[in-house]
């Protein structure tokens, strides 16, 4: 269903190690997975397990728990027996809730070596991943760097927080370990982009890509389109994560859109809409947003327009799948450009979501058989 004249980006991915997280591979030539973390109280099994199953219904393919005392760490293993999705525990300076959080079913680990004790410590913590079998995530935050790394470079460029993550890679590597994947992210771009490339020349490891403490909705799109954008179409980025200050759902939506929009990854309906103009006689941005709400749980690689009339509207949009186009109280509805039928305003997002549902079916079909 996807159109003949879509583009593709042309780039050569980075070839990485492959690990496998849970169910999901990372690295190598394996998809590239969006992920996100929970903004509930971990131990809070209901709560979690509730948003992490809206999570995986929007796409989300990996889910990180935070993990700041013993009772988040124990209670992964009641909500690992509620999800099939990989879960990570997020673990910063005490190296017994990743011992707890591995005991209890995590299927990987986030952590810097370097601030969860003594190298006792860290041998602990490697022999209990080597026993489960967990990938150890180094994530490198340019807002917490060592401090002789910040007096060293002046600061917490891109040179420092690559030099921090190969710190606590050889940490690992020293304990005959590399089931490792990297993050380096900062609150800004350029400064994220660079790290990243630099980091890409010297190691072999997959990288999470984003960009963290991106903002709302509105700068953290933004931020994290061009951040992301820009290090997946040079072939750097094995799993990302969108960073918003919104509920974590809106960042799976965004990371897949990223991806789409590269011809990376094509997971359900790409939406085509028209800005408005003076012609637009519809309330045309409430029929998007109840659009893009009923096709979240929409599968099938199909192209959706949703234009604000019936003059240009079909034309604009001809290599979309299916459309509407308003007037005046009233719409049309049009496949591939040509119009089928006509119908109020108030039947146009129900009489696109028929034909939504006849070409998930198509689609659904093809998938089986083929």
């Amino acid at each position: 269903m996807e159109s003949s004249t879509a583009v593709t980006i042309p780039m050569q991915r980075r070839l990485t190690r492959k690990l496998q997280l849970g169910s999901v591979e990372l690295g190598g030539d394996a998809p590239i997975s969006v992920q996100s973390m929970t903004n509930t109280l971990t131990e809070d099994v209901a709560s979690t397990v509730a948003q992490i199953q809206k999570l995986g219904e929007a796409g989300c393919e990996i889910v990180r728990v935070a993990v700041p005392h013993m009772e988040s760490a124990r209670a992964i293993s009641e909500i690992r027996k509620q999800t099939d999705l990989p879960l990570v525990a997020d673990i910063h300076f005490d190296h017994r809730l990743a011992l707890a959080a591995a005991d209890a079913g995590c299927d990987g680990l986030r952590i810097n070596p370097g601030n969860i004790g003594s190298e006792i410590h860290v041998r602990e913590v490697v022999a209990a991943a080597k026993d489960k079998g967990l990938p150890i995530r180094i994530g490198v935050n340019g807002g917490s760097l060592e401090k002789d790394l910040m007096a060293r470079y002046g600061g917490a460029t891109p040179h420092a927080m690559v030099e921090s993550a190969l710190g606590h890679v050889a940490i690992l590597e020293k304990q005959g370990f590399g089931d490792i994947k990297i993050s380096l992210k900062a609150s800004d771009v350029p400064r994220t982009v660079a790290a990243y490339r630099l980091l890409s020349k010297r190691c072999d490891y997959p990288l999470h890509v984003g960009v963290t403490e991106a903002g709302g909705l509105f700068p953290g799109v933004v931020k994290s389109a061009l951040g992301i954008g820009m290090l997946l179409s040079e072939g750097i980025g094995d799993t990302l994560r969108v960073s918003l200050t919104r509920d974590p759902v809106e960042e799976v939506r965004v990371g897949f859109e990223i991806l789409k929009s590269l011809g990376l990854r094509q997971r359900g309906p790409d939406i085509i809409s028209c800005p408005t103009c003076g012609r637009t006689r519809i309330d045309l941005f409430s029929i998007l947003d109840a659009v893009e709400k009923r096709l979240m749980g929409v599968m099938a690689p199909i192209k959706v327009a949703i234009m604000g009339c019936v003059v240009n509207g079909p034309g604009e949009a001809r290599e979309a799948d299916v459309g509407i186009a308003g007037g005046m109280g009233k719409g049309i509805l049009f496949r591939k450009g040509e119009v089928v039928r006509k119908c109020r305003e108030d039947e146009l997002v129900d009489v696109l979501m028929a034909e939504v549902a006849v070409l998930e079916e198509e689609w659904r079909k093809t998938v089986k058989t083929g």
